[in-house]
């Protein structure tokens, strides 16, 4: 079974919320792709459209969009996702994952595309315990 945590970025307020997906849901984001958008159910968002916008594995190498394939890979970066040089020019070879979400992906980040009925605080936050007398 896959399990992601995933982070959901809310344009509009600027605050990011982590929710975990496990079982069929989460199984049904294995083979999507960065920049796709999908339904808001798989995350526990109903109403809403979520966009792959990245991820990392579980050593944190993270995914980059033009990259095809899910496989890690050593490619040679000069500055950009992955990689910051250090002075004008740098260039070194990295390990980055391919821009497809598999089984090897541990977070996936998504921001909201399209907003849903509910806020996104009301619906990811646990009901209130009731007090036992």
């Amino acid at each position: 079974m896959v399990d992601f945590k995933v982070v959901v970025g809310d344009v509009k307020t600027g605050k990011s919320h982590n929710v975990k997906v496990s079982g069929h849901h989460a199984n049904s984001l294995v083979g999507k792709n960065i920049g796709e958008v999908i339904d808001g159910i798989f995350v526990g968002l109903p109403g809403y459209k979520l966009k792959i916008t990245g991820g990392s594995d579980g050593n944190g190498t993270p995914m980059r969009k033009d990259l095809p394939g899910n496989k890690r890979r050593k490619i040679l970066l000069s500055d950009g996702l992955g990689f910051h040089e250090t002075y004008p020019g740098e260039r070194r070879r990295k390990a980055i994952r391919g821009t497809m979400v598999s089984n090897e992906i541990v977070q996936i980040n998504m921001s909201v595309a399209e907003y849903g009925p509910k806020s996104i605080e009301e619906m990811l936050s646990p009901p209130p315990a009731e007090e036992n007398k």
